[in-house]
């Protein structure tokens, strides 16, 4: 494995002074009074709880990186040459361009995708909140759904509440609502989650009988791993604003020494957290119940990567109560918004959850006990990931969810237009090579135009950056697929996988390299 240092690391801004470090602590070897720094710990004496997040906050993403003894590299798409599945099977018909992308997933009231991935929660964070039209109308554009996260409304500085503390008017949420509509046409739908301060508010209530939204989605936990979600503001009076709504706030910005500490400029940020969430059955059911009778067409939840028991109890309640769709969520991932430490070492791995996901899903179905539709996250960028956590978890993975792949795009498409318009410097190398206008940069910017005319100018760059990374990701996708003769997403399936290792066999269930096809093979020699 990788050598994983606890004290350095680039999330952090922080480096080891020695070239030698000892592995568990992540300590120099030889630490010397009066070394200038730079560890987590030489900044922590100075700067204390900062450390815990990864800098500058709000301003970046980070994803944690833990090399774990499995992960999906460790498994291999398997190609044939015989055969084909939902096409007939000869050169004329069974090209690549013929795969079928398309998914859907739902109880009753189906959701159409035109590809089998979508974006991660984008909730209250300052790096969601600044590149939203970006995310919602490449979103829209890409055919996928888009996951406006929780506390949006809460930290909307123009909520207005009524004397009960529900929602009236929350123009952040409305705005991120109709900018996925704008360009909505059928496929993909807007999902708004809920936390306990969310619940608190009513968004539910608000979203769906004032702004049209047809799917709430449940959240445990994970909006920093398993504490809640978190940001930091850098007004005084923003952070006793908050607290005043309910909200967790730390330092105190009521207190008299932290109100010091702020105006003297040691403290540079409060932040501002969600309280910790809890489940029983009872209470989960009869929470799925009230939204549907608010007039949710659809209700999904988002579990992260708790132990079996708890992805247990996720796929169980949501059988029992229809839930449209179980998205699980293994570790590392993450936005940059955990706390560092957390992202790296709290939870269960992805392949690890996702393994224990299928088993727990064929145990129910082996009874004849419905099983919900699941998506499968955590640490996904690529076409790969995307066929390997299909398979892993077919019949009952539809989708896979992305944070940070489907991100980057959208904020490079930004910067590109800031970068034309001369800001930072123009158009650096890296783009200018292609040409020096819109129309030349993005490959798919005739297409759009075609498809949308005049308003295709109107899109944010972003949105485009967006469009072409997912067009990159379906294309690649078919050619796997293809690769698989597997023509349509319903027919991927776990023997389409082989385990590198006999450990990753072990984890998985999907056979040894050595052992998959074994049988069929014996049988044509020995023929």
């Amino acid at each position: 494995m990788n050598l994983h240092r606890p004290n350095s690391n680039e999330a952090l801004q922080s480096a080891n002074r020695s070239r030698n470090v000892a592995p568990q602590s992540g300590i120099c070897t030889r630490c010397i009074d009066g070394c200038r720094g730079n560890c987590d710990m030489f900044q922590a004496t100075f700067r204390g709880r900062e450390l815990l997040y990864p800098g500058p906050f709000g301003e970046i993403t980070a994803g944690a990186d833990k090399d774990y003894p499995v992960d999906y590299s460790h498994l291999n798409i398997m190609g044939y040459a015989l055969g084909a599945a939902g096409i007939q099977p000869d050169p004329d018909h069974a090209r690549f361009p013929a795969v079928n992308t398309e998914t859907h997933y739902g109880f009753q009231n189906s959701v159409k995708m035109r590809v089998p991935f979508f974006t991660g929660a984008l909730g209250s964070t300052e790096i969601a909140r600044r590149n939203w039209e970006h995310f919602a109308v490449g979103a829209a554009i890409s055919g996928i759904n888009l996951v406006c996260g929780e506390n949006v409304c809460g930290i909307d500085p123009e909520l207005k509440l009524d004397k009960k503390g529900k929602i009236v008017e929350s123009p952040d949420m409305r705005r991120r609502v109709e900018a996925y509509r704008r360009y909505h046409d059928g496929y993909g739908d807007i999902l708004v989650q809920m936390n306990v301060e969310d619940t608190q508010f009513g968004v539910a209530e608000y979203v769906v009988e004032k702004l049209g939204v047809e799917c709430v989605e449940l959240k445990w936990g994970q909006g920093a791993k398993c504490i809640g979600g978190e940001i930091k503001v850098d007004s005084l009076e923003r952070a006793q604003e908050l607290k005043k709504r309910g909200y967790i706030v730390t330092p105190d910005p009521e207190d008299p020494a932290e109100i010091a500490a702020f105006k003297d400029g040691a403290i540079k940020q409060f932040e501002r957290h969600s309280r910790l969430g809890f489940v029983d059955e009872e209470g989960f059911a009869a929470e799925v119940q009230r939204l549907r009778n608010l007039g949710a067409k659809r209700v999904t939840l988002k579990t992260g990567a708790y132990p079996m028991r708890e992805l247990a109890m996720a796929i169980k309640w949501s059988s029992d109560a229809k839930i449209d769709l179980l998205t699980i969520d293994g570790a590392p991932g993450g936005t940059g918004m955990s706390p560092w430490r957390m992202m790296c070492e709290w939870g269960i791995p992805s392949i690890y959850l996702h393994s224990m996901a299928h088993e727990l899903c064929s145990i129910l179905a082996a009874k004849g006990t419905w099983v919900p539709d699941i998506a499968f996250a955590g640490g996904f960028s690529s076409e790969d990931h995307i066929f390997k956590a299909i398979a892993l978890g077919a019949p009952y993975t539809k989708a896979v969810c992305m944070g940070r792949a489907l991100m980057i795009p959208g904020m490079v498409g930004k910067n590109i237009a800031r970068w034309l318009e001369g800001q930072d410097g123009g158009l650096p190398k890296t783009v200018s090579k292609y040409g020096s206008t819109k129309e030349e940069i993005f490959v798919c910017y005739e297409e759009l135009k075609a498809k949308y005319g005049k308003d295709a100018d109107k899109m944010p760059l972003g949105a485009l950056g967006i469009y072409s990374g997912s067009e990159k990701l379906r294309v690649g996708l078919q050619q796997l697929m293809a690769g698989a003769r597997k023509f349509r997403v319903d027919l991927i399936a776990r023997d389409d996988l082989a385990a590198l290792t006999e450990e990753a066999a072990k984890v998985t269930g999907i056979p040894y390299i050595m052992d998959a096809y074994r049988e069929d093979a014996m049988a044509i020699i020995n023929s």
